[in-house]
C-alpha cells in the first residue's frame, strides 16, 4: 500500500523559509513521480513543483520558480522541498502526491487531483505579514 506523510509544515514569517518534506513508502522513487501541490485558503488546489521518477528532473509552476527547489532522496524515499522568500500568498495546505507518470505527463484538473493516485494528508504552512 502506498502511503505519502508529509511534514515540516508551520509558521513562518514574509521573506522566511520552510522545508518540507514527503515520506512515502509502499513505492520506490524510481517508480514514482512526486508532486507538491496546495490549496489556498477560498482557491483551487494548485500545482507547486514536481520531480520525474526517470531522471529526477524537476519543475516549477511560475508562481515558485527561483524560491522553491524539490529534491529527492532515494535512500530515505523521501522527496523534500525547499521553500525560500516565502510570501504571504503561499500560505497554503501543502500536498505531495505520487503516480505512475513523468512529470510533463501530469494532466487533469482540481476536480480530480490532476490524475494522481495516490496522496498525502497535507500539511499547513502559514506565512504572516
Amino acid at each position: 500500500e502506498v502511503q505519502l506523510v508529509e511534514s515540516g509544515g508551520g509558521y513562518v514569517q514574509v521573506g522566511g523559509s520552510l522545508t518540507l518534506s514527503c515520506a512515502a513508502s509502499g513505492l520506490t522513487l524510481d517508480d514514482y513521480t512526486i508532486a507538491w501541490f496546495r490549496q489556498a485558503p477560498g482557491k483551487e488546489l494548485e500545482g507547486v513543483s514536481c520531480i520525474s521518477r526517470s531522471d529526477a528532473s524537476t519543475h516549477y509552476f511560475d508562481s515558485v520558480k527561483d524560491r522553491f527547489t524539490i529534491s529527492r532522496d532515494n535512500a530515505k524515499n523521501t522527496v523534500n522541498l525547499q521553500m525560500n522568500a516565502l510570501r504571504a500568498d503561499d500560505t497554503a495546505v501543502y500536498y505531495c502526491a505520487a503516480d505512475h507518470v513523468e512529470c510533463p505527463e501530469i494532466a487533469g484538473t482540481p476536480a480530480d487531483n490532476y490524475g494522481m493516485n495516490h496522496w498525502g494528508k497535507g500539511t499547513l504552512d502559514t506565512v504572516s505579514s
